[in-house]
């Protein structure tokens, strides 16, 4: 007799291998019960800063089934951005996820094809697809279907290829083979606690985000702080430092998706660029980009900050 649950599991991996996906694991959708008084704990001590969206649909968050009717299956995938090149020594920089085009519509384009497969290939299937942008604690899921584990600077960490990709999910009210969590690697290492420029790693596996080089250089609206002055370690978008130092990141392998090539002008900039960067300029360099976020005038704040 044909396992139906195992015949529709084997076709949706292979789906995610040939849509250029490093990996995917399944696991049943229902309440994240371990995550709900961590994530209450992390809102209650102000660690999510000015990002306030993080304090919306707490119940969404932790419960799948309240984003999609009938949900049964969430399927986590990742996405590899670990460039080949990088920026010139004598350059602010920016983090290795923002290089290519905007990851949102380069993976949202992935989804809609991967679901549009399912339901050809399977029949009547409802879902949603995520990626980053809406509350779906990725990291949780990513973590519950076996593709690694949270390290101590919450980051998800895999063995084989260290943590430098993206992760999305799509939402399915379709019954499949679930995937199992693996154990945690990360032993005694403290390398990520030790670098953090800003000790923004509270603790193993803590980490405030309003203390976050990323949060500061993406998120924050306002002035930087003054007494954080020079200690950005000339991060103007974002910050590596945690996934630079870690161990597992030797293992990484230069992504092949075309869309997350830098513009061959990013690579280049010098400090002396970055400073005399005009709006024009960063229309070009940055057309597709995720730099895009933080506006010219973000940029050149963050510049000048470091300056």
């Amino acid at each position: 007799m044909i396992d139906i649950k195992s015949t529709y599991t084997q076709f949706i991996k292979s789906e995610a291998k040939r849509l250029g996906f490093m990996s995917c694991g399944i696991s049943q959708a229902g309440f994240l019960e371990l995550e709900a008084p961590r994530l209450e704990d992390w809102l209650n001590k102000n660690h999510q800063g000015q990002m306030s969206y993080m304090e919306n649909h707490f119940d969404k968050r932790l419960n799948p089934t309240l984003l999609v009717d009938d949900s049964k299956s969430v399927v986590s995938l990742l996405l590899n951005y670990y460039p080949s090149e990088v920026q010139t020594s004598d350059s602010f920089k920016i983090s290795k996820y923002a290089y290519g085009q905007d990851y949102h519509f380069v993976i949202k384009e992935k989804l809609k094809e991967f679901l549009h497969s399912i339901q050809e290939n399977i029949g009547e299937v409802s879902g949603r697809a995520f990626v980053d942008s809406a509350p779906v604690l990725d990291k949780a899921w990513a973590a519950k279907s076996g593709l690694g584990w949270i390290g101590k600077n919450s980051n998800l960490l895999t063995q084989k290829v260290g943590s430098f990709y993206f992760i999305a999910e799509l939402i399915l009210d379709l019954d499949l083979e679930y995937d199992h969590a693996v154990t945690d690697h990360c032993g005694s290492c403290t390398a990520c606690i030790d670098a953090c420029p800003t000790q923004a790693i509270i603790e193993p596996y803590k980490v405030n985000g309003s203390k976050c080089i990323s949060y500061y250089t993406i998120e924050l609206k306002e002035n930087l702080p003054v007494e954080l002055k020079g200690s950005f370690e000339d991060w103007a978008f974002g910050c590596d430092v945690c996934q630079d130092v870690c161990p597992w990141n030797r293992f990484s392998k230069p992504h092949k998706e075309p869309l997350f090539n830098p513009n061959p002008d990013l690579l280049s900039l010098t400090k002396k660029d970055w400073e005399e960067i005009t709006e024009e300029t960063f229309k070009v360099v940055f057309k597709n980009s995720a730099i895009k976020r933080t506006k010219f005038s973000g940029l050149r704040r963050n510049i000048d900050f470091l300056k």
